[in-house]
């Protein structure tokens, strides 16, 4: 039987945005009407400040020499927190970002739904603490459309800017694969602290024992070793890399186990980085426990696929695990923003145009990060706030375009319905999901 929809109808739908400031360049908030259901946002008005931390001496990578102390010095984090607020439905100035783009010098403007300094909104909270962790390079906006969607939801989100790793001050690699993973230590402990600070505009709003950690590229290598997946040895061997810096950071340092954190709750990593580079192996891996899900593209060529993340997900043995692939999708998969109208534009000091950054050539951007959100959603209502209602929508056939759609006229579904829940028909392809339980003892 055919679809009562035209393909012309189709079409018209899927460009169709919910939000009537859609037509505004540089949107970070748009939801497709063929999304996914849990992509969309919920009814928190959202509130964002900018804080500025200071993780105090810290090793100077990029000024080590041979033979001599490592010198130390202050690293400055800023942070980017998005939290549900009390919004004036007539304040001017909603929504607008003045962020730096992937050509590192120039400024431009979002638009998302955010109110700059808002009064935060307790009222259904203590709200868990999401942490954010971008890739190299990158900045604390770039997956700020999953930022604001999750603000709405009852999460208070803290995307960080990585010194030596952003657009504007991108510096030696080294300093990435150090600083990454202690950086979002670091910035959870002052996120707590802002919880319990009296003079803080979030004092309170945070329930600092739920926490989930979500992180792109490099940011997912750090995340990986923050829920305990120690590096191996052979990560010592990555080329320039300054004598004992990783020490910390490896699987063989019997210190490495004190750094996991038992507040974390649950992870998300988008293609992360390291399985082909030798910083990840299977006895490393099988100290994580905590619930995670990946997200990736199957064709991606900085993190690798097979082999890549698909040989991380497998050796995680004692996780409770998800992959989400991107059929024919390469390293942009599902977490960047749409790229900035600027973006298209080529700039002599890069070897592709700045929107080559946030792309890919299959998929369309909102497409992805309105599949995305809809995921994270579903997980972190799982494994964070124990929403059996959220679960149920990971509960899936493994090939998107094996679920059968099967209703009755009144809308219902018939037994044999196997179509991936919260998706509209004919939606549901292109994608697989994939479900691991830990190891039996």
């Amino acid at each position: 039987m055919r679809s009562k929809f035209s393909s012309l109808t189709l079409l018209c739908l899927v460009f169709t945005m919910s939000t009537p400031a859609s037509a505004q360049d540089n949107r970070i908030d748009m939801i497709r009407s063929d999304a996914p259901s849990l992509a969309a946002y919920s009814n928190l008005d959202i509130g964002v400040k900018t804080f500025v931390f200071k993780h105090e001496k810290q090793v100077d990578v990029l000024n080590i020499q041979e033979g001599q102390p490592a010198p130390l010095y202050d690293r400055p984090l800023t942070t980017e927190v998005w939290y549900p607020a009390t919004i004036d439905p007539n304040a001017k100035g909603l929504g607008e970002y003045s962020v730096f783009f992937r050509d590192g010098k120039t400024q431009i403007t979002l638009h998302g739904r955010a109110m700059r300094d808002a009064k935060p909104n307790p009222a259904k909270g203590p709200y868990p603490l999401i942490i954010m962790a971008h890739g190299y390079p990158g900045n604390r906006f770039l997956m700020s459309p999953i930022a604001e969607n999750l603000a709405s939801k009852g999460y208070v989100v803290a995307s960080i800017d990585f010194t030596d790793s952003t657009y504007s001050d991108q510096a030696n690699f080294a300093s990435t694969l150090r600083n990454r993973p202690l950086d979002i230590s670091f910035v959870i402990d002052r996120m707590v602290a802002q919880n319990t600070d009296v003079s803080s505009p979030l004092k309170g709003l945070m329930d600092t024992q739920r926490i989930g950690l979500i992180g792109y590229s490099m940011g997912g290598y750090g995340v990986i070793n923050k829920i305990g997946g120690g590096f191996s040895d052979n990560a010592l061997k990555f080329p320039k890399l300054p004598k004992d810096i990783l020490n910390p950071l490896l699987n063989s340092n019997p210190e490495f186990a004190k750094l996991r954190d038992p507040r974390i709750k649950a992870a998300v990593t988008f293609a992360p980085w390291g399985w082909n580079q030798g910083f990840w192996d299977a006895k490393g891996l099988q100290n994580i426990t905590t619930p995670w899900l990946m997200i990736g593209g199957s064709i991606d060529d900085v993190a690798g696929y097979a082999p890549g993340m698909r040989n991380i997900f497998e050796a995680s043995v004692n996780a409770d695990r998800y992959l989400l692939t991107f059929e024919n999708a390469n390293h942009n998969a599902g977490a960047p923003m749409p790229a900035p109208k600027e973006a298209w534009k080529a700039v002599p000091w890069l070897p592709n145009i700045p929107a080559a950054h946030y792309i890919d050539p299959v998929w369309d951007n909102v497409r992805m990060n309105n599949v995305s959100e809809h995921f994270i959603t579903a997980f972190l209502g799982k494994y964070i706030r124990n929403d059996s209602e959220h679960a149920s929508y990971l509960d899936l056939v493994e090939y998107a375009k094996d679920g059968k759609w099967s209703a009755n006229a009144d809308g219902s579904f018939k037994g044999d319905h196997t179509y991936w829940k919260g998706f509209p028909a004919r939606t549901a392809v292109g994608l697989r999901f994939e479900h691991l339980g830990p190891a039996k003892p």
